[in-house]
């Protein structure tokens, strides 16, 4: 099991965010959020180390070899900003910016994963992925991902012009029930949350101390067995939650909306 160390220097911080969705409903709306979301890491860049963003930062994302979406300038920008400060930035592929490639990697300087990572930060134990096709049941979206993840799929949609497949992208992307269904506003219980169970299994033969996921949109930390802890990070949508770690793990709501 390969795993990335974190020493936490004195006074620092790790912070975690997940599904912003930026683009929708509409460039408009998600402006606002936008917005916010900055205001966000201009408050945390003093005492963060690590910015970790967990998946589905945009609504969707396409790069072609020379081309890139239209929009979010000022959110990519402060990200950059971080990381020429020394903040080192993880992120992680969501299932609604699955054809993220080297774009953040080469002009910004992110670290970009593509499936779940092990941690030790601060002596802790982090299992952290986006969460999407982990554990049992969702067959349907586990049959769609590889479709899309399929190279042959991804051949043919760059050869369509990037307005488009920008525009058929985005409206299956809006209609697409996982960015803000009525099925994520509630806890199905631990014996079917997906993510829940599949934590516990790593249990069985892992020592895990924080499982960190997004994608099922619902703020939640739950005890788990051996002290562990299940944390979803909700989102900026309709949440605004976020995660930091410095001796231990705590959710939070950022509420600065001026």
């Amino acid at each position: 099991m390969l795993k990335t160390i974190i020493n936490l220097e004195p006074g620092k911080k790790v912070y975690f965010a997940s599904d912003q969705h930026f683009g929708a409903p509409n460039p408009k709306e998600s402006k606002v959020r936008e917005e916010r979301f900055i205001r966000w890491m201009d408050e945390i860049k003093h005492d963060a180390q690590v910015l970790f963003l967990m998946g589905d930062l945009f609504d969707f994302w396409h790069e072609w070899k020379h081309v890139i979406p239209k929009g979010y300038v000022r959110v990519l920008g402060k990200i950059a900003e971080l990381k020429d400060s020394g903040i080192h930035i993880y992120f992680f592929v969501g299932n609604h910016d699955l054809w993220m490639k080297d774009y953040l990697e080469e002009e910004i300087g992110c670290t970009v994963f593509y499936k779940k990572q092990y941690f030790e930060i601060g002596g802790r134990q982090f299992l952290l992925a986006h969460g999407d096709g982990l554990g049992p049941g969702d067959k349907g979206y586990k049959r769609m991902k590889k479709v899309f993840t399929n190279p042959v799929a991804q051949w043919f949609f760059k050869w369509l012009h990037p307005d488009i497949a920008m525009r058929i992208a985005l409206y299956m992307s809006q209609k697409n029930k996982m960015i803000s269904g009525e099925e994520d506003k509630e806890f199905l219980g631990e014996d079917k949350e997906f993510l829940i169970i599949y934590s516990k299994e790593k249990l069985k033969n892992q020592k895990i101390d924080y499982f960190i996921y997004g994608h099922r949109h619902l703020p939640m930390v739950l005890d788990l067995e051996q002290n562990a802890k299940y944390i979803n990070l909700g989102d900026w949508i309709s949440y605004f939650t976020y995660g930091v770690f410095e001796r231990d793990f705590e959710l939070k709501t950022f509420d600065n909306k001026a």
